[in-house]
């Protein structure tokens, strides 16, 4: 069935990685792979979505929402720490639900970004603090003397008497911190200055009258500030933009896309944007609405080569921190087209295909098998480039020289000729493999347009 065509509703579990196709848990990661199941040290999934991330001395300080109980209700701000930004380990949660408050079980604590106060050698949490439905739009804080805490509550309040939703903070050369918050039913983008304590807003210093804007963060270069934000379109991606300006009081430029516009900014939503050198990352996340203990990460680097900040589209990258830079894998392609098609699979022609051709109807009896993929005899990452045209997820199935099926996820790529590509960590034996795509599944999968075999890890 081609992408741009409604498929049957999908009969097969989420699943990212199954143990019958030999597919290793990335328990310590030594590159970043936007999109695929990262996992702690302890091989549990990291639950940190909507983060926030704080460097002291060599340690990186990931804070986020854990949505194990795939609930858009609090259940806990967690804390992870690192050295190196690939390798995670779980620490004590930094936030807990307290009852009779605005983060108890029943409320909603979001997007959770924390700064350190040196004049009261403090930790100071900002976050999203609203009912279960939405309806309260407020600010909470909370402090600690230690990074990971656990934070002292403080309170929640709406930021000047305005609403306050998606929020991000910033902390500038001098100390000064501000909020970055969606505000008045999201219909205009605030800034604005905290006190010297981080306890509370003083003054609104910038307002994008009429910017629908959410997801912000902003990386300061060269004396110029950039703001990186989606706009409001729920739980769904959109194509987020970035404004420069040489104050954070503005004026600020008009928008212009971080990628390209059709990818919905790679089927993910801004969280934070960190520095890297000359370069920076951008921090996302692809939500799943049906299981959002199940959303994944985007992390992609982010280059000023244009002049302005633009995600460089990375399946397998690594960084170099010390050195501010970031290198991304190369692997070996295999076109979708020179597989053998089986039942009612069928080659595709359009000029957004690699090298023009794809292979559509899988799924349905449609199915591909790929002959001749060269493995190395252990775990290794492939990514599957596909077009999914639909605004749901379609999905397919994988299996590797006729071993069991394992199912890989496939969000909407944008469009019917728009091609994205999604992970899965595998092991391929030594030498020749033959990998069979939608065997045995009723639903339709996305087209395949090629798949990239990488051996760095």
């Amino acid at each position: 069935m081609p992408c741009f065509e409604k498929p049957k509703k999908p009969i097969m579990t989420v699943l990212w990685l199954l143990p019958l196709l030999a597919v290793t848990l990335l328990t310590q990661a030594a590159v970043i792979v936007p999109g695929a199941s990262w996992t702690d040290t302890e091989g549990n999934v990291i639950q940190a979505h909507g983060g926030g991330f704080l460097k002291v001395d060599s340690t990186y300080y990931w804070f986020g929402e854990d949505k194990v109980l795939d609930s858009t209700l609090f259940h806990a701000v967690s804390c992870y720490t690192s050295t190196d930004l690939e390798t995670w380990t779980r620490q004590n949660d930094a936030l807990s639900p307290i009852s009779g408050t605005m983060i108890s079980t029943s409320d909603v604590v979001e997007r959770p970004k924390v700064i350190f106060n040196t004049k009261n050698s403090e930790y100071v949490m900002w976050f999203h603090s609203d009912t279960s439905n939405y309806g309260a739009a407020m600010v909470g804080v909370a402090t600690a003397n230690t990074p990971c805490g656990p934070y002292t509550y403080k309170g929640s309040w709406k930021p000047l008497g305005a609403d306050s939703r998606d929020e991000g903070l910033f902390l500038d050369d001098n100390g000064t911190a501000y909020l970055l918050y969606a505000s008045d039913n999201n219909q205009n983008f605030k800034i604005s200055m905290l006190d010297t304590d981080y306890y509370n807003v003083t003054e609104e210093v910038s307002v994008l009258t009429g910017a629908t804007l959410e997801a912000p963060g902003v990386i300061k270069r060269d004396n110029v500030y950039y703001l990186i934000a989606s706009h409001t379109s729920g739980w769904d991606p959109n194509p987020n933009k970035v404004f420069t300006a040489s104050s954070l009081a503005g004026p600020w430029s008009s928008q212009v896309d971080i990628a390209p516009e059709d990818t919905n900014t790679f089927y993910s939503q801004n969280a934070y944007d960190m520095p890297l050198g000359t370069n920076g990352i951008y921090m996302g996340d692809r939500w799943d609405v049906s299981a959002l203990g199940s959303s994944t990460y985007i992390w992609f680097p982010l280059s000023w080569a244009s002049g302005l900040p633009v995600i460089v589209q990375a399946d397998v990258w690594s960084v170099n921190l010390a050195a501010g830079t970031y290198t991304v894998a190369t692997g070996t392609t295999y076109e979708a087209e020179s597989g053998t098609l089986g039942g009612s699979a069928e080659l595709l022609t359009d000029s957004s295909y690699s090298g023009g051709k794809a292979v559509g109807y899988l799924g349905n009896g449609g199915t591909l098998t790929m002959n001749n993929v060269v493995g190395i005899g252990e775990a290794q990452w492939v990514s599957l480039y596909y077009a999914n045209g639909d605004s749901t997820w379609r999905n397919t199935t994988f299996s590797i020289n006729g071993g069991a099926n394992v199912v890989i996820q496939q969000p909407s790529s944008g469009g019917g000729h728009v091609i994205q590509s999604v992970p899965v960590k595998v092991n391929l034996k030594d030498g020749a493999n033959t990998l069979t795509f939608s065997s045995g599944q009723a639903s339709y999968a996305g087209d395949l347009d090629k798949i990239i075999v990488y051996t760095t890890m």
